[in-house]
């Protein structure tokens, strides 16, 4: 199984994904006039946008919450940890470089879904899927998207998630995988048998706290370690380019895992932070689609460079030869291939024995507020599916898929963690491929919604 995972992996994450992924994010940023520099203030508003007076949707902020619930997870800090150990700290520059111009991609995925979005029962819904189906008139590709997005969403993403917390649970406190599994299927389940209301709820107040927390821990982290930033900040630039040994004999690691855990990561292009865009109440598309813009940039250029600076000033980390499984480096070889040690780690070098116990918890959080937002994803691709049709048939669908999606955070939760961060890595480029194709054919679209909102906004 492994073999056959390992090798649907190589096929779908081909150069020609990390190509498609950087080129768009650059023509978008060209297409928009960067508007995610451009229109950084009104990004910020934005998220407190008007809503349009149907009092089905959520509102722009709750929707900003559950797509950077959706972004901000386990990624964050076991994501990053595996992209320094295989692609080494040049990595980190990569994800820069795929955050900064995801944040377009996002604006344009996320304004297409608004303007494609359809009612329901439950409120709005929309995505891919519906953009695909209404704006190409590709019907049958829809369907096909939906089926990836309930895959990827309701399982593969979400065992990734239950395995990063019972890593770090086994590492911190004698609790068996099993045991956190059991405990965290149970709360979300709590949570998602309440619907997208309580799931908004739940995300605007837990998100932006485990954020802030985190990043303030982060600070004070590398304040300890101030004297090695100017370093640690050469070494990400010049490992990037490949200028010095080790990292010119893994130079395409670098790259491919800068693009990999920065699209994990933050989203963009993916298609997940369109899906609850479409359910955001807004004036204007454009303005939810400014709103997903700047939760890329929370997710990679704050979160993931916290844990990145942590993790690189303290030297708790190795770099390893993807093909050979070798050390290439090795600043911390009692850690191995443990990545949620190298963040735990590097909290213990200033807090000793804190670390191991507060980066548990925090992924618990992390990790929590992701599977609510991939149960969402998913549910929305079911309700795609089903709309129009027999509604009892739907109610019943969902309720099966909320008990896989259960029984995947416990299978999550007791397995190796290579295979998981491979199903994960499947997930996320068999849905990017299927977005950025559409929205690069599309893109007119957004470009003239922008256009008319910026219009608006001056008179």
């Amino acid at each position: 199984m492994e073999k056959f995972v390992s090798t649907l992996n190589d096929i779908v994450w081909n150069p020609g994904l990390v190509v498609l992924l950087l080129a768009a994010g650059l023509y978008f940023s060209f297409r928009t006039r960067f508007v995610q520099v451009r229109r950084f203030k009104l990004m910020l508003r934005s998220l407190f946008g008007k809503k349009s007076g149907d009092k089905s949707g959520i509102s722009s902020f709750e929707a900003f919450c559950i797509a950077l619930s959706g972004r901000v997870g386990t990624g964050n800090i076991v994501g990053v940890a595996t992209a320094i150990a295989f692609g080494g700290p040049g990595a980190v520059f990569w994800m820069w470089v795929v955050a900064f111009f995801g944040a377009s991609t996002a604006f344009v995925e996320s304004t297409l879904s608004q303007m494609y979005k359809f009612k329901h029962s439950s409120g709005f819904r929309g995505g891919p899927f519906s953009f695909i189906e209404v704006g190409l008139g590709k019907r049958v590709l829809g369907i096909v998207f939906a089926a990836i997005t309930i895959l990827s969403c309701g399982f593969f993403l979400t065992t990734v998630q239950a395995n990063g917390v019972s890593m770090a649970m086994a590492n911190a406190f004698p609790v068996p995988p099993l045991a956190t599994g059991i405990v965290l299927a149970v709360i979300l389940g709590a949570v998602v048998i309440g619907g997208v209301k309580r799931i908004a709820r739940v995300a605007s107040i837990i998100t932006p706290l485990m954020a802030f927390g985190y990043i303030i821990l982060s600070l004070v982290v590398v304040a300890f370690h101030i004297q090695d930033v100017p370093a640690v900040l050469w070494s990400i630039v010049t490992n990037a380019f490949g200028i010095n040994p080790v990292a010119g004999g893994i130079i395409g690691s670098t790259i491919a895992m800068g693009v990999k855990r920065g699209i994990f990561s933050n989203e963009a292009g993916q298609g997940t932070g369109a899906i609850v865009s479409a359910a955001a109440d807004v004036d204007h598309p454009a303005r939810q689609g400014l709103a997903q813009a700047f939760s890329v940039y929370v997710d990679t250029l704050l979160v993931c460079t916290a844990t990145a600076l942590m993790i690189l000033t303290s030297g708790t980390y190795n770099i390893i030869d993807s093909a050979t499984g070798d050390l290439l480096v090795a600043n911390a070889p009692e850690l191995g291939n443990n990545y949620a040690g190298f963040t735990q780690s590097a909290v213990d070098s200033v807090f000793a024995g804190f670390g191991s116990q507060f980066i548990s918890i925090a992924m618990v959080f992390f990790a929590f507020s992701t599977i609510m937002a991939y149960y969402f994803y998913a549910e929305t691709g079911i309700i795609y599916l089903f709309r129009d049709k027999d509604q009892r048939k739907e109610k019943w669908v969902i309720r099966i898929f909320q008990a896989i999606m259960i029984a995947a955070v416990v299978f999550g939760a007791v397995r190796e963690a290579d295979l998981v961060w491979t199903l994960g890595d499947i997930g996320v480029g068999l849905m990017a491929w299927g977005t950025v194709v559409s929205i690069l054919i599309l893109c007119p679209k957004a470009i003239k919604a922008l256009k008319e909102f910026e219009g608006n906004e001056n008179r």
